[in-house]
């Protein structure tokens, strides 16, 4: 379940007492896990997969409650703005217009430039943190255009020009220094909390960094940038069943002969980085490390794309000399070869199953759980997928009744059903089963997180307040420990 789906009475879900009751519910449920989605400033299109920066936390999350408990922030300061009145959907538009007024009023009321752990803090993170509040402050002073958009001295990072920004944004600068010192005190205490319950978090981070941040505004060299630093090839897939022009994502990609020459220095960092924050991380689009789509830059489609060798298991090598054995998840989702197949069991880290994909009644597929093998996750959707109800409502005939059949559906009681594929997940030999929060509470279409190669409409669901009761945790404790996880 995304932070952004938990109940809170400001628009969307953040570090609030929700949280610590969310984690309460799990512990109860007798789960182990909690499997979010990245944690990044979110932009154009609320996605969490497109952020302004790999490293900063979203403002978002941080939790008004706590800054009024400081003393920094009146309820009449939070009361005074409209940040949304449907308790089930995100309103980000509101969120955006309201969030940072409100936080704004406790950066001036903290006198956080005088405390010594805020100083450590930007101390610490300076490698990356003065990038990225330089890069805002930038981007707010010129209506939050793209940096590719910006004058040549700033987009190429003219020396002088950018000191005089320092010293002109140096109060915007240090605003955005506020949020990401707030957003790591209470993302910090709310891991803690939930590993002193037994609960690890499963973050996520994407393969690729956003276009539009200041990870490929700061660091060219690291990627298929001109001289002039414009992209000359982004990311996507091919077309395919689903998409008859592939995905455009839009992403820059690495130049990995750098990264090999400097032994993966900056991916180093930011998986280090990833697991201060999370217990396990997944890392989106697995397979990319073996090869890559590539997509000439300015193409309107995927249709001329085409594969590049990537840097293959040398890098996972690379990270496990300097950072030890670390528990990762391997996104081996999409098109696979055999050459990801080699390279994801050398690894040796777990792929997923998903149920959702299991049942296509023309073929045999790996995602049957008699398939399984121990290592690897199973899932019955991912935050991509359909909710488990309405994705079974709306299977083709023949698919259906196979489903029915393997998993014994024709006398469980509709209202019910969701049941069955939890049991069918939990009841396998994988390592680990995860299963999204709407389907254990039968939700349909209204559930649903993600639709992907869709714009608008994402990233919305919330949970509503008082739907995780004693009762449903107790049926989740009980099959959970029926089948010994």
């Amino acid at each position: 379940m995304p932070i952004t789906s938990l109940p809170s009475p400001y628009g969307i879900g953040c570090f609030s007492i929700e949280a610590y009751r969310f984690i309460d519910f799990l512990a109860k449920a007798g789960q182990s896990c909690w499997q979010i989605l990245p944690l990044g400033p979110t932009g154009y299109g609320d996605s969490p997969y497109q952020s302004f920066s790999t490293f900063a936390g979203n403002p978002y999350f941080i939790d008004f409650g706590d800054l009024i408990e400081r003393g920094w922030l009146t309820t009449q300061d939070c009361d005074r703005y409209d940040f949304g009145k449907d308790h089930e959907k995100v309103d980000y538009e509101k969120i955006y217009r309201s969030r940072f007024k409100v936080l704004e009023v406790a950066y001036r009321n903290s006198r956080i430039g005088e405390q010594y752990n805020y100083q450590e803090f930007v101390r610490r993170n300076a490698d990356w943190l003065e990038d990225y509040v330089l890069y805002m402050a930038i981007k707010d002073s010129l209506e939050g255009i793209s940096w590719l958009e910006w004058e040549d001295q700033l987009r190429l990072r003219e020396p002088g020009r950018l000191q005089s920004c320092r010293e002109e944004f140096w109060q915007e600068m240090d605003f955005y220094r506020f949020q990401q010192f707030m957003f790591n005190e209470q993302w910090t205490r709310i891991k803690r909390y939930a590993n002193e319950k037994g609960i690890k978090i499963v973050g996520d981070i994407p393969i690729y960094v956003a276009l539009d941040s200041s990870d490929a505004w700061a660091n060219p060299e690291l990627f298929q940038f001109d001289d002039n630093s414009r992209p000359i090839a982004v990311a996507g897939c091919p077309p395919d069943g689903f998409s008859a022009d592939g995905q455009l994502w839009g992403n820059p990609l690495y130049r990995w002969e750098y990264h090999s020459s400097t032994n993966y220095q900056w991916w180093i960092k930011r998986l280090a980085y990833s697991f201060k924050w999370y217990d396990i991380v997944r890392i989106d689009h697995f397979r990319g490390f073996e090869s890559y789509y590539v997509i000439p830059f300015g193409d309107k489609t995927a249709r001329n794309g085409h594969w590049v060798k990537g840097p293959d298991y040398p890098f996972f090598a690379a990270i496990n000399r300097e950072l030890g054995d670390r528990e990762i998840i391997a996104e081996d989702l999409g098109f696979l070869t055999p050459e990801v197949y080699s390279m994801v069991q050398k690894t040796g880290y777990p792929g997923m199953k998903i149920l959702q994909f299991a049942f296509d009644s023309r073929e045999e597929s790996d995602y049957l759980p008699h398939n399984y093998q121990h290592n690897c996750v199973v899932y019955t959707g991912t935050h991509d997928n359909d909710t488990t109800m309405n994705w079974f409502k709306m299977m083709a005939d023949d698919d259906k009744k196979f489903c029915s059949d393997y998993l014994n559906l024709e006398k469980v009681r509709r209202k019910d059903l969701h049941w069955e594929f939890i049991r069918a997940a939990l009841a396998s030999v994988a390592d680990l089963a995860v299963i999204p929060l709407p389907d254990y509470l039968g939700l349909g279409r209204s559930g649903r997180i993600n639709t992907p190669s869709t714009l608008g409409g994402n990233w919305l669901w919330r949970l509503e307040p008082g739907v995780l009761t004693d009762e449903l945790a107790e049926r989740i404790r009980l099959m959970t420990q029926l089948y010994k996880r």
